[in-house]
C-alpha cells in the first residue's frame, strides 16, 4: 500500500481526466493556481432574493441553516433539516450542502455524507475538506486517499487548511515516506510556514515513528504555540522517549508565556503508562494535580491501566469516585478502564456492576469481562457471558474465542478447551498464533502427543509453525510428552527466536533430565544474543527439583543470586521445595531470610512453603513463626500448619486450629480432614476424631482410603481393636498394607495376638518382601512371650534372606549433610566416627559418668 503511494508521488500528473480512475497515484508537483475553476469556492452565507419559508416570522437563509447544522448532534434531526433545505430551494447551494457534509460527518453518518457529496453540483475546497475529514474521522484512510487523488485533478484555488487532513491520512496509513513527500510539496508551495500545517506535520511524524523529523519541523517553525509543544511532547511520549517528554513539559514555562496545560500533562501521563512506567504515570498525575490541574477523561483513561497493572485497588477506587463526581462515567474509554482495573485487582463484583450499568456492550467490553472471570477461576460466569454475546447480537471475535479457550486451559478444563476449539473451526474463524498456543498448552498438560501433532500439522499448513509463540508452545508440548527430538526440531523451525522460545527449550531439557546438555544450550542462547532471565533460572531449578537433583538446584539458586538477576517469588517457592526434600534447615533459613528481605514472606504461597519446609526439617517453632507472618492465610496455608502439627505429634494444637478454621468460615477439603484426623490420632481423641470424620459428609467430601486408615489407626491406638477391624471390613474399598499395619501396630501396643496375626498375614500377603512387617509380627510374639512363634517368624525371615533395615540419622554442618547408618563403614570419615563413638562408650562406662547420671 505505502509503496504504491510513494511511487505515485514521484511521477508528474497526467492530463486531467473527465473521470479519474481510483488508483493510488499522487503527482510529484501540484499547481495551486488553476486557470479556470470548474467548481466555485465556498460562497459567503447570504440570503437570496426569492421568497423563503419563514420561522417565527424571520426568513430562512443559508446563515440560518449553517447555525442549525453546526449545533446539530442528532442525525435524524439533521436529516429533517436536510429535507427542509431541499424543499425550500437550497438543493445545490454550495455553502449549505458543505454544512450538511460537516453535520453528517460529525454525527457518524459517513454513508449519508458520501451520498450527498456524490450529487453535489458545486464542490468547493471546503466541501472536499469536509468529506476528507469525515472519512478520516471514521478511520477510512484508504477511501480518504482515493478522494484526495481525485481532488488533485480538480482545477481550483488551493489553501493550507486541506493539508492537516491530508497529513492525518498519511499517519492513518502508517505511510511515513508518503508523509515526507507531502512535506516536500508543502515546502515547495510555502504552506509549511503556516502554524496549523506545522503542528500537523509534527503530529504526523510523531505518529509515524519519526521523532527526529518531528523535532526538525519544530525547529524550523517561525512561530510556535501551545499546540506545537503539546504535539512534540506527544510525539516523544508515543515513541518511548517519556523522560524527554517530561523534560519538555517541565521546561515549557521557561519559553515565554506558555505553561503546561491539560493536554501536555495528559500526553506525558499516557506516555509513561503506555510504555510500562506505571508508578511514574501515577506520580506525574499527582504532580499535575499539585500544579492546579484536574484530570479529564483522556487522562483518566491513560492512568487507569497503570493502576490496574500495579493492582492498586485503593487508588483505583479513588479514581472511580472522581469519575462519578465529574460525570466521566459516560465516556466509553473511562468505563472500559474501570472494568479492566477492577478485573486485574480481582474485584470481579465491582467490575461486573460497572459493565452491566455503564459499559457499552461491545466485543471489547465483553472480552475484558470474560478474561477477568477466567483469570479469577470463575469459568461458569465467563461461559455465560460468552453465550450472552451471541444472544444479544454482539459478534464474538477471535479475542472472545481465544479468551475462553485460554481460560479453560488455565483452569485445567482441557476437554472443554478442545470442544470450544472445534466450535471455533466450525464457525469459520481461522485460529491465530494465540489460539494454537493455548490449545497446544492443553495438549502438553494432557501429555497428548497425538493431538499435539495434529495441531502441529495444522500450524505447518497455515505457516504458523515458525511463529515464536506457536514454536515455543510446540517445544513445551513435545518436552512434556518426553519427546526431546521433536522439541528440538520444533525449536529449529522458529524463524525469529526470542528469550521465551529459548526458555521453553531449556525447560524441556531440564524437565526430561538431560542436565548435561543444559550448559551448552545456555552458551548457544547467549551466542544468539539472548541473556538468561528469571524465567530461565526458574525453569532450570524447577527441572532439577522435579528430577530430584536438589543439591544442583540449590547450587543454581546460589549462582542466580551471584548474577545480576534477583530471584523472584517463583524462584523462592521452587527452591523451598528443594530445602524440604533435603530436610536442610540451614539452607532453608537462608532462603527464608532472602524472602523476608524481598518482602515475599507474607505471601500466602511462600508462607505455606516455609511452614512445610520447617515442618519437614523438624522445627515446629519456626513453622508457627512463618505461619504467623502470612498476611491473608488461605486453605493451603492452614492445611500446611495442620499437617505440621500432625507430623510433630501436636494433636491438641491441630484440633484447636481446625476449630478456628471452621469458626472463620474456611471451607475444609480432603487434606484438611486428613491432617486433623492425624492430629486426633496423636492426641488420642477418639470422639473428636469420629466427629470430624462424620463432618466430612457436611462438606460433601467422600472419605478416601487415607481417611479410613486414620480412623483405623485412631481406634487401634485407643485399644478399640474390634471396632477398627469391623471398620476395615465395612469400608467401600480394598484395605491396603498401611491400614492393616495400623491395626497390627495397635495389636502390638495392647497385646492382642489373635487379631494381630490376622493383620500380620494380610500385611505380609500384600507386601511379602517388606522386612518391617515380619519385624512387627516378631515383636508382637515377643511381647506376648510366644517364643516358638517368634523363632518361626525369624526363621521365615532367614529363609527369605531378609535383614532388618538399619537405623539412619543425619546432621548438617557447613560441609553439607552427613548421613549415618548402623554398622555403616562407607562414610569418608568412618575411622574418626568410630574412634569418637568408642571414646564416648568408654566414658559412659566409667564410674564418674555414672555418678553424674545418678544425680538425675
Amino acid at each position: 500500500m505505502s509503496t504504491q503511494l510513494l511511487e505515485s508521488l514521484s511521477r508528474l500528473p497526467p492530463e486531467p481526466l473527465a473521470h479519474p480512475s481510483r488508483k493510488l497515484t499522487i503527482p510529484a508537483s501540484l499547481s495551486f493556481q488553476g486557470s479556470k475553476s470548474t467548481h466555485h469556492p465556498m460562497p459567503i452565507a447570504h440570503s437570496t432574493n426569492h421568497p423563503r419559508y419563514s420561522i417565527l416570522g424571520e426568513p430562512v437563509n443559508s446563515t440560518t441553516y449553517a447555525f442549525i447544522l453546526e449545533s446539530c448532534t442528532c442525525p435524524s434531526f439533521g436529516k429533517q433539516v436536510h429535507a427542509h433545505s431541499i424543499k425550500f430551494g437550497f438543493r445545490g447551494h454550495g455553502f449549505v450542502e458543505t454544512k450538511l457534509l460537516q453535520m453528517y460527518g460529525s454525527n457518524g453518518c459517513l454513508e449519508d455524507a458520501c451520498l450527498l457529496f456524490e450529487i453535489m453540483p458545486h464542490r468547493s475546497l471546503y466541501s472536499w475538506t469536509a468529506i476528507l475529514s469525515a472519512n478520516v474521522d471514521h478511520g477510512c484512510f484508504e477511501e480518504a486517499f482515493f478522494l484526495f487523488e481525485q481532488l488533485l485533478y480538480e482545477e481550483m484555488q488551493w489553501d493550507f487548511f486541506v493539508f492537516p487532513v491530508v497529513l492525518k491520512i498519511c499517519h492513518g496509513l502508517g505511510a511515513l515516506e508518503l508523509g515526507r513527500k507531502v512535506h516536500g510539496i508543502l515546502w515547495k508551495h510555502q504552506f509549511v510556514e503556516n502554524l496549523y500545517v506545522g503542528n500537523a506535520l509534527i503530529d504526523m511524524y510523531g505518529k509515524c515513528g519519526s521523532l527526529n523529523d518531528a523535532k526538525k519541523v519544530l525547529e524550523t517553525m517561525p512561530k510556535r504555540d501551545s499546540v506545537s509543544w503539546n504535539s512534540i511532547i506527544t510525539a516523544c511520549s508515543a515513541n518511548g522517549m517519556v523522560y524527554e517528554a517530561l523534560d519538555l513539559l517541565q521546561n515549557l514555562s521557561s519559553l515565554g508565556d506558555l505553561t503546561p496545560n491539560l493536554v501536555s500533562w495528559s500526553a506525558v501521563i499516557g506516555g509513561f503508562s503506555q510504555n510500562g512506567y506505571d508508578m511514574e504515570a501515577i506520580e506525574v498525575l499527582s504532580r499535575m494535580q499539585a500544579a492546579g490541574l484536574e484530570p479529564n477523561a483522556r487522562t483518566l483513561a491513560s492512568v487507569l491501566p497503570a493502576c490496574a497493572r500495579l493492582q492498586r485497588l485503593s487508588l483505583g477506587k479513588e479514581l472511580h469516585s472522581y469519575i462519578i463526581r465529574h460525570d466521566y462515567i459516560s465516556n466509553a474509554f473511562v468505563v472500559n478502564g474501570l472494568v479492566d482495573m477492577y478485573r486485574r485487582c480481582g474485584d470481579m463484583n465491582s467490575s461486573f456492576k460497572i459493565f452491566s450499568k455503564f459499559s457499552r456492550k461491545c466485543a471489547a467490553s465483553y472480552n475484558t469481562m470474560i478474561a477477568g472471570y477466567c483469570e479469577n477461576g470463575n469459568i461458569s460466569k465467563a461461559k455465560e457471558l460468552f453465550h450472552q454475546m451471541e444472544q444479544e447480537g454482539v459478534e464474538r471475535d477471535k479475542i472472545s474465542w481465544n479468551s475462553m479457550i485460554s481460560g479453560y486451559v488455565d483452569n485445567f478444563l482441557l476437554d472443554e478447551a478442545f470442544s470450544l476449539f472445534r466450535g471455533l473451526l466450525k464457525e469459520g474463524i481461522k485460529p491465530d498464533s494465540f489460539t494454537l498456543g493455548s490449545i497446544l498448552t492443553a495438549c502438553a498438560d494432557m501429555a497428548s502427543i497425538r493431538q499435539g501433532k495434529e495441531i502441529h500439522s495444522y500450524a505447518i499448513v497455515k505457516g504458523l509453525q515458525s511463529n515464536s509463540f506457536v514454536g515455543g508452545a510446540l517445544v513445551e508440548m513435545y518436552s512434556k510428552c518426553q519427546d526431546l527430538v521433536a522439541a528440538q526440531m520444533a525449536f529449529d523451525e522458529v524463524s525469529e527466536r526470542d528469550v521465551a522460545t529459548w526458555n521453553a527449550l531449556l525447560s524441556g531439557y531440564a524437565l526430561c533430565n538431560e542436565i548435561e546438555k543444559i550448559e551448552k544450550l545456555l552458551h548457544n542462547m547467549k551466542r544468539d544474543g539472548f541473556e538468561p532471565n528469571n524465567y530461565t533460572w526458574n525453569s532450570l531449578i524447577a527441572g532439577y527439583v522435579e528430577n530430584n537433583h536438589y543439591d544442583s538446584a540449590m547450587q543454581l539458586f546460589t549462582e542466580m543470586q551471584a548474577s545480576n538477576l534477583r530471584p523472584d517469588i517463583y524462584t523462592v517457592g521452587i527452591i523451598l521445595t528443594a530445602c524440604s526434600r533435603l530436610a536442610t534447615v540451614h539452607r532453608g533459613k537462608q532462603v527464608h531470610a532472602y524472602s523476608i528481605k524481598a518482602g515475599y514472606d507474607t505471601d500466602v504461597h511462600i508462607g505455606a512453603a516455609l511452614v512445610d519446609m520447617y515442618a519437614k526439617c523438624g522445627s515446629i517453632k519456626h513453622c508457627l513463626l512463618a505461619y504467623g507472618k502470612i498476611s491473608n492465610p488461605d486453605l493451603v496455608s492452614h492445611n500446611a500448619m495442620l499437617t505440621a502439627y500432625a507430623m510433630h505429634g501436636h494433636g491438641e494444637e491441630g484440633i484447636v486450629l481446625f476449630r478456628r478454621m471452621l469458626a472463620g468460615k474456611v471451607r475444609p477439603d480432603h487434606v484438611t480432614f486428613l491432617s486433623v484426623l492425624s492430629s486426633c490420632v496423636h492426641a488420642g481423641s477418639v470422639e473428636i476424631g469420629q466427629e470430624c470424620f462424620h463432618l466430612m459428609e457436611t462438606f460433601n467430601l467422600r472419605p478416601t482410603l487415607k481417611h479410613y486408615t486414620c480412623m483405623v489407626d485412631l481406634l487401634s491406638r485407643a485399644g478399640r481393636l474390634n471396632e477398627a477391624y469391623e471398620l476395615i471390613k465395612k469400608i467401600p474399598m480394598e484395605a491396603d498394607s498401611v491400614m492393616w499395619s495400623a491395626l497390627l501396630g495397635g495389636c502390638f501396643i495392647h497385646g492382642e495376638v489373635a487379631l494381630g496375626e490376622i493383620a500380620a498375614e494380610k500385611v505380609i500377603k500384600l507386601e511379602p518382601d517388606n522386612t518391617g512387617n515380619y519385624v512387627l509380627l516378631a515383636n508382637l510374639y515377643a511381647s506376648a512371650g510366644r517364643w516358638c512363634d517368634l523363632a518361626r517368624t525369624r526363621q521365615r525371615m532367614k529363609d527369605k534372606g531378609m535383614q532388618k533395615s538399619p537405623g539412619c540419622s543425619w546432621i548438617e554442618d557447613r560441609d553439607g549433610v552427613h548421613v549415618f547408618l548402623a554398622s555403616d563403614e562407607r562414610h569418608e570419615r568412618t575411622e574418626e566416627i568410630y574412634f569418637t563413638l568408642d571414646k564416648l562408650t568408654n566414658y559412659i562406662r566409667t564410674d564418674n559418668c555414672c555418678s553424674i547420671f545418678d544425680q538425675y
